[in-house]
């Protein structure tokens, strides 16, 4: 078992999005791990967002899966993995190997995705290998492979410093990629002329720093930017020797680009032909232009197009591989990159090599000593997750990702899973609302507790190292692989001792045979000693034989392209519509996505208490024109639904939403909210060419949610059970946060509020705790504090309407321990002011801290509010509603 390391600092690399930001985590004697950004890394050079700047929260061991179990029961990790072989084995020799399917995930490593790639299409003969990457990044994969002949990203992170005009397209930097964005803003600080355009629907906290913000309609993407090649073409912009020496099919895509052109743009977009222009101008006079873009391109039924979309506008300018130039596809997961290099997707071969290509198989099979290889594409995430519904995959094993709450039509997903006749699930957590389907659970080590490989947006593979000892007995991904791989008989090929012996082979196959004819090469690795593997540091691919340099290295600057007349291909994209549009039933546009402080499912994050202050309960963000059309106002709950499903979300009426559309984020699974598994209601639409589902853009109805009463509780200990028809729960310094509503009417507040208080009743031999309380039943307000030794232990707040209390105060004022009075009064006294909703997670500052700081003119200006407050001063992602605070402090005066 791996050792705790205490009071050594690990060089280690962030488990959160793509930017792959290096860590330093040490972990000291009283349990606690102190972390710090890496100053030595080259994606983050010390800084870190406030989710790795909370990674320390969230290694407790509540609700980790510890042990093996089968059916609920604990069982030996022999019996757990011989139960899976046999199986497995089993269900193939009966139904074929297209009978049985893993399903993977961009947290685990490269040495535990090549392993599970390898069993899967090198040993039981199937591709049925996909992984949630699919949902993330599969239309750049796509749009890469056809225009590069690879899977290609060309750039690195340091042409966002060097562009003068940076384009974000469907790409909420700022929270979703934070210490990328900063970089930006920083290298804007020092440049006045680099121009920002954010291309969105939303405008979102990224916009509110964009020299240039286009709202389009969702989905109008491909118009948009074939309208900008048209431009292009019109305005001699165009790099006519690059095109005719390096490319080919220009023709066609001209073609459709005029089609489409400005008024086609302008149609489809709903943007006016002055924002369009001078966007095209733009771009057509800067040489030096990168344009990023991420979900917002690629989860569409037309992501694919999108992405050579854009490819197409960079190609036909020669911008591309150079100094500031080129197109840049930021990935959502810390190792999606990683299991794309591995060959992770149901359609990949590993290293970039190509599934159908007989001589590509040729020398996998001869490296991977496989007795057979697949040699047609598997199954892709929605139609796998179909297969598992209709009976044709029998076994799925899912690792370290949850998708009854991830994957669309998540309510299907989940009853798939339920009929499956045999479902394994290897987690770090115990209860996800994907573990309560499955027959086995494996204990998987988790983020600080295994060693591996990761690679980032940017091609830079960095180690993750282990400086925790593993959970109960959890074991790394790799070793359970490896060890169910040895029972199903295949102990030679998967005779790996260490995360380094994996790496080895995959380094040696990724140079096998290549002499250039391949991008991803590693071969420089294939002999890497163990010592030399430990103490690996962050490169950038690739690094063939004979190459130890660090220099950033481009791509296709000079053409060399890896289709097979070795010149890029042009792809035309005529613009379609989406396969989800708004009808009469269901009148509005759904995109989803992610907020600033919370990851995915939240497993992780929501063991944070800071984390969660910023937002703390699901939301729909909606226009106020619609808001007052379907009679929703702020702060009410909201039933968003469709024909696939529902839920219930509390309102947040903002100019940020565009009309006749909404946006919910993804994150709040069955564990942190009654009913807002918000993919229930996303369609399983895909892209023809990626496979990946269009995950922003759903017609759904929105009606207000009839709630007899609203509630706010703080408990000391998390409720087993919530009896309330809407309850969303969060973390906090004092135990739990509760936000409630109920469609009945209690007859005895009393009582209920015990139940919903988690106490026991009155007259209990076990009740101990001593209940003040305030009622105006008239109003339907009450009040109730619970006592124990003198210590608040929970407080309850009722109101017909959502309750008006300042939840961080009421945090706090537990926490210190405060006046009775103050507490069910739920208002602060002048001895105690209330800080407000959290703004700055980093350094928990409150809306009424920053307000109280402009309006005293002490600060007039972000970086003077940072000066003061710390607030936006470490991860800068707070830096947009800082900004929004002193514009509105500004309007009442100008007016």
């Amino acid at each position: 078992m791996t050792q705790t390391v205490t009071g050594t600092t690990v060089r280690t690399t962030c488990p959160y999005c793509g930017v792959g930001c290096g860590v330093l985590a040490n972990a000291t004697a009283d349990g606690t791990v102190a972390i710090t950004g890496d100053p030595a890394h080259p994606a983050n050079r010390g800084r870190l967002c406030s989710k790795g700047t909370a990674l320390g929260e969230t290694l407790d061991l509540d609700g980790r899966l510890l042990h093996p179990e089968i059916a609920g029961k604990r069982v030996s990790w022999d019996e757990a993995t011989r139960a899976v072989a046999d199986t497995f084995s089993r269900t193939i020799a009966e139904h074929g190997p297209d009978a049985v399917a893993f399903y993977v995930s961009g947290q685990i490593l490269t040495e535990d995705y090549a392993i599970a790639n390898k069993l899967m299409k090198g040993f039981i003969g199937t591709a049925n290998i996909d992984t949630n990457s699919r949902l993330c990044m599969a239309s750049s994969v796509a749009g890469h492979t056809r225009a590069f002949g690879t899977d290609t990203v060309p750039g690195c992170y340091e042409d966002l410093e060097e562009a003068d005009l940076v384009v974000l397209v469907g790409s909420n930097t700022a929270w979703c990629h934070p210490v990328l964005f900063q970089r930006l803003m920083a290298a804007r600080d020092a440049r006045a002329n680099l121009a920002i355009v954010v291309i969105d629907p939303r405008r979102t906290a990224t916009a509110t720093f964009a020299d240039l913000h286009l709202p389009l309609a969702p989905g109008s993407d491909v118009a948009l930017f074939n309208g900008l090649l048209a431009h292009l073409h019109d305005a001699g912009a165009l790099d006519q020797d690059y095109i005719a020496a390096h490319t080919e099919g220009f023709e066609a895509a001209l073609e459709q680009a005029h089609e489409t052109g400005l008024e086609g743009a302008c149609a489809l977009t709903g943007l006016d032909a002055p924002a369009l222009r001078r966007f095209y101008d733009l771009f057509a006079r800067t040489e030096r232009v990168v344009t990023v873009y991420s979900q917002g391109v690629n989860q569409s039924t037309s992501g694919s197009d999108k992405v050579n979309a854009i490819l197409n506008c960079h190609l036909a300018t020669g911008r591309i591989g150079r100094p500031g130039m080129g197109p840049f596809s930021v990935t959502g997961q810390p190792n999606a990159m990683g299991g794309r290099e591995v060959g992770g997707l149901a359609n990949q071969l590993a290293c970039h090599m190509e599934l159908e290509n007989p001589a590509h198989r040729a020398i996998v099979q001869s490296v991977w000593r496989a007795p057979v290889i697949a040699d047609k594409p598997g199954l892709k995430a929605v139609d796998m997750f179909r297969a598992v519904a209709d009976g044709r995959i029998r076994a799925i094993w899912i690792m370290g990702t949850n998708p009854v709450d991830s994957l669309p039509e998540a309510d299907l997903v989940r009853r798939a899973l339920e009929a499956c006749p045999f479902v394994v699930v290897s987690d770090v957590m115990h209860d996800t609302d994907t573990t309560q389907v499955a027959d086995v659970l494996l204990p998987a080590a988790g983020w600080g507790e295994k060693d591996g490989t990761v690679t980032n947006s940017a091609r830079q593979i960095s180690r993750q190292r282990a400086f925790l000892a593993p959970a109960g007995e959890a074991r790394p991904d790799w070793r359970i692989i490896r060890d169910v791989a040895h029972a199903m008989g295949f102990e030679e090929a998967f005779d790996y001792a260490g995360p380094a012996d994996i790496f080895r082979e995959h380094a040696r196959l990724s140079t096998e045979k290549n002499d250039g004819t391949r991008d991803f090469d590693i071969g420089a690795c294939a002999d890497i000693t163990n010592d030399a593997y430990a103490t690996l540091e962050p490169f950038q691919w690739p690094r063939p034989a004979g190459r130890s340099d660090g220099a950033p290295t481009r791509f296709f600057a000079q053409g060399g392209f890896y289709t097979p007349r070795r010149r890029a291909r042009f792809i035309a994209t005529p613009p379609k519509q989406s396969a989800s549009t708004p009808n009469d039933a269901f009148p509005l546009v759904l995109n989803t996505g992610r907020i600033r402080d919370h990851w995915h499912t939240m497993t992780r994050t929501a063991k944070s208490p800071r984390l969660s202050r910023h937002i703390a309960e699901p939301f729909i963000e909606i226009h106020p024109k619609d808001a007052e059309y379907f009679d929703i106002r702020p702060a009410s709950l909201v039933r968003v639904a469709n024909r696939y499903g529902a839920a219930v979300v509390r309102a947040l009426v903002s100019n940020a939403a565009r009309p006749g559309a909404v946006f919910v984020p993804f994150h709040w699974a069955g564990q942190w909210a009654a009913n807002a598994r918000i993919n229930a209601l996303v369609t399983g639409h895909t892209d023809p060419v990626s496979g990946q589902p269009e995950t922003k853009s759903a017609a759904v109805s929105i009606r207000p949610f009839e709630a007899a009463w609203h509630g706010f509780a703080i408990v000391s200990d998390k409720p087993a059970k919530i009896e309330a028809d809407y309850w969303a729960l969060a973390k906090t310094e004092v135990g739990w946060r509760v936000e409630l509503a109920g469609t009945d009417t209690p007859q005895d507040w009393q009582a209920r509020a015990r139940g919903l208080l988690g106490l026991p009743g009155e007259g209990n031999d076990h009740c101990n705790t001593d209940i003040v309380s305030f009622s105006d039943a008239r109003a339907g307000r009450h009040r109730f504090a619970a006592f124990a030794g003198g210590r608040v232990v929970a407080a309850l707040f009722i109101d017909r309407e959502p309750v008006a209390v300042s939840r961080n105060w009421a945090i706090e004022h537990i926490q210190t321990g405060g006046n009775r009075l103050a507490l069910l009064a739920g208002r602060p006294g002048a001895d105690m002011p209330d800080p407000g909703a959290i703004v700055c997670s980093c350094f928990s500052i409150g809306v009424n801290q920053i307000c109280d700081l402009i309006t005293s003119g002490r600060a007039t200006n972000v970086a003077e509010v940072g000066a003061v407050l710390k607030a936006g001063t470490n991860c800068g992602s707070c830096r947009s509603e800082i900004r929004s605070l002193i514009d509105d402090a500004r309007l009442p005066q100008a007016m």
